[in-house]
C-alpha cells in the first residue's frame, strides 16, 4: 500500500482500545485521544494507560503516551506503536484530518461529533444517532444484537444496568462512596471475597457548622469501598484518582480467572469487528465508485 488510511480514535478505554488493537493490527494508522486523567478501569488493557506510564503494552500491541506538541511528528511516524495523545477538545480531528473518526468513548450523548469531521464517522453506543450525528453506530449493549452496525437510528437506550457476568450485574461494579480522593488496598488480579475491603475514600473536605463559640473545624472523613461480590478485580482506578459519589471505580469477575484481567473481552471483540466491518466496507464502496 502507498498510503494507509488514518483513523482517529476518541477516548483509549477498554472498547476504544480494543478496537485501536484490531486495526492497528489490520495495517491501518491508529491514534487514539483522552483526557489527562482518564478513568477507564479496565487499566491493563486500556491504551489510556500509556499517558500515566508513559508506555503499555495490550496483547503484543504497544501503546505510547504523547503530548498534542508532538502532533507534527505524525507526518513521519513510523507507526511501530499506538500513539495516544492527550487532547480532551479533540483538536486532532483538525489537525490530523483522519479519514475515520471513531467515537470510542461511549458517551450516552453527542459531545463532539458531526458528519463532516471525517469522511466516515462512527460512534459508540446510545446517544449518538446515524444520520445526524454520526455515519454509523455500533450498538454495545450485551445480548443478541451487540456489535450490530446501525446505519439509520440509534442504539438501545442506556438501561444504567450493568451487562451480566457470570450471572452478576450491579453488585460485581465497585463504586465510590463519596466523593474525594481513592486509595486503593487491592490490585487488578487480586482475588476478592464479598464484604472484602478494596481500598477507601478520602472524602473532600466539607465545613461542620460550628456550635455556638466553637471555632470552625474541617473534616476529611474516610469512607470504606467494600466489595459486594466475590472473584478476581478485573478493573480498578489507579490509586490517588480523584473520583465523585457514584462513580465506577472497579469490578469484580465472578469467573474467577485471573487471565480475564489482561486480555481483550468477547464483547470488546465483538464491537471492534462491527467497526472493522464499517472501515472496510466504506473503503471496497469508494473504490468501485
Amino acid at each position: 500500500m502507498t498510503t494507509r488510511t488514518k483513523v482517529l480514535i476518541k477516548g483509549a478505554g477498554e472498547h476504544a482500545s480494543g478496537t485501536a488493537h484490531r486495526l492497528f493490527r489490520c495495517g491501518f494508522c491508529v491514534v487514539m485521544t483522552d483526557v489527562e486523567h482518564p478513568t477507564a478501569v479496565r487499566r491493563t488493557v486500556s491504551f489510556s494507560s500509556a499517558i500515566s506510564q508513559q508506555e503499555i503494552a495490550v496483547e503484543g500491541v504497544v501503546g505510547v503516551g504523547y503530548t498534542l506538541d508532538s502532533a507534527d511528528s505524525l507526518g513521519a511516524f513510523d507507526w511501530g506503536h499506538i500513539p495516544v495523545f492527550v487532547d480532551p477538545e479533540s483538536q486532532l480531528v483538525k489537525l490530523w484530518k483522519p479519514d475515520v473518526l471513531i467515537d470510542g468513548r461511549i458517551l450516552k450523548r453527542n459531545l463532539d461529533n458531526s458528519m463532516h469531521d471525517a469522511p466516515l464517522v462512527i460512534g459508540y453506543g446510545p446517544g449518538l444517532v446515524a444520520g445526524r450525528d454520526v455515519h454509523c453506530v455500533v450498538e454495545t449493549n450485551r445480548g443478541h444484537d451487540l456489535g450490530r452496525v446501525i446505519t439509520e437510528g440509534a442504539a438501545a437506550p442506556d438501561t444504567g444496568v450493568p451487562g451480566a457476568i457470570g450471572g452478576l450485574t450491579a453488585e460485581r461494579v465497585l463504586r465510590a462512596p463519596a466523593g474525594g480522593t481513592l486509595r486503593t488496598e487491592k490490585d487488578i488480579g487480586d482475588r476478592v471475597e464479598a464484604g472484602d475491603r478494596v481500598g477507601v475514600v478520602h472524602a473532600e473536605s466539607r465545613s461542620i457548622p460550628p456550635e455556638q463559640n466553637e471555632p470552625r473545624r474541617h473534616s476529611q472523613p474516610t469512607r470504606p469501598l467494600y466489595a459486594a461480590a466475590s472473584g478476581i478485580i478485573r478493573g480498578l482506578l489507579l490509586s490517588g484518582s480523584l473520583v465523585v459519589a457514584g462513580q465506577k471505580v472497579g469490578d469484580i469477575d465472578p469467573r474467577g480467572v485471573r487471565s480475564f484481567c489482561f486480555t481483550l473481552s468477547d464483547k470488546t471483540r465483538t464491537i471492534s469487528g462491527a467497526a472493522l466491518e464499517i472501515i472496510i466496507s466504506s473503503l471496497n464502496q469508494r473504490q468501485t465508485t
